[in-house]
């Protein structure tokens, strides 16, 4: 059967093969554009193996939260430029994410393979190795008053996901609510707490840092009990900069987050917290990768 110039931009336009890739997929299969399709993708799956290896650190952190506000998704997808990044078929693949994490509460139920065949295309279309990385959804329970709140950094570098709890609707329905919520993400994003509060931080991490400081001090001459005294210290300082409550709060320092937080409840009439929060920063995980 010949193959025409036709035939190949259809084929083309579905794939996004390249042109000569295309017409021997046609050729091979006789200009029967299924069996191309087909051909191609197998074709794909190989180039697409050559580019698993590479670093992938660049793409975009997304949210989508629902418009009653009590739930919403935060996903990473990376790929391995900017330029990649930016384009079509990349930001709707991190749509099929988005979607696949509200339907399934994460990337791990249902796994990645459920969207293997689309990162599989884009690779093959993108020519760059390309990344499902994370994704996790927030969603107030049933019979219980409050929202959830998204910021994404500009460019999509970072991105955060918050659950605020209140004691009524009305609290949440109040003017200043959203501000209250959209300012306590981007402090997130702006100072990267790991933990809510001191008493969830595990004991396994107070203990290793511990060591650490024990040891760097080792050789000061200090007596023994000087030694854990300023190790202790540093303990205390370390928890304030990793847990969010005890944080000077970004927009006002002289403030941390538990004050700050106390004097937006009693202003907008009724109790507010923190349920829980998520900070996704693009090539956290591919550094950690690195560091191990």
């Amino acid at each position: 059967m010949e193959v025409t110039a036709q035939m190949v931009k259809g084929l083309r336009n579905v794939t996004g093969a390249g042109i000569m890739d295309c017409k021997e997929a046609l050729k091979e299969k006789n200009g029967d554009i299924e069996e191309a399709k087909i051909y191609l993708r197998e074709k794909g799956l190989s180039n697409a193996a050559k580019k698993a290896g590479r670093a992938a650190s660049d793409g975009l952190v997304e949210s989508e939260v629902a418009s009653d506000g009590r739930s919403g998704v935060l996903v990473e997808v990376n790929c391995e430029t900017d330029f990649v990044a930016k384009t079509e078929d990349f930001t709707a693949l991190v749509g099929k994410v988005i979607a696949h994490v509200k339907e399934n509460g994460t990337i791990g139920k249902g796994g990645v393979g459920a969207l293997e065949d689309d990162v599989t295309a884009a690779i093959t279309k993108l020519g760059e190795n390309i990344l499902i990385s994370r994704g996790d959804r927030f969603e107030v329970p049933d019979g219980q008053t409050g929202a959830i709140s998204a910021y994404i950094h500009p460019g999509g570098a970072i991105g955060v996901m918050v659950e605020l709890r209140a004691s009524s609707d009305d609290v949440v329905a109040k003017e200043g609510f959203a501000e209250m919520a959209k300012d306590l993400a981007m402090h997130i994003a702006a100072s990267s707490p790991l933990y809510l509060q001191a008493d969830q931080v595990p004991g396994s991490i107070i203990e290793s840092e511990r060591a650490i400081l024990m040891a760097q001090s080792k050789d000061t001459g200090k007596p023994e009990e000087i030694v854990a005294k300023i190790v202790e210290g540093r303990i205390n300082k370390y928890l304030k900069e990793v847990c969010l409550m005890d944080q000077p709060f970004v927009k006002d320092p002289d403030q941390k987050i538990q004050s700050w937080m106390s004097a937006k409840s009693k202003k907008l009439g009724g109790q507010i917290e923190i349920s829980r929060f998520a900070r996704f920063q693009r090539g956290e995980l591919s550094a950690q990768e690195k560091a191990e």
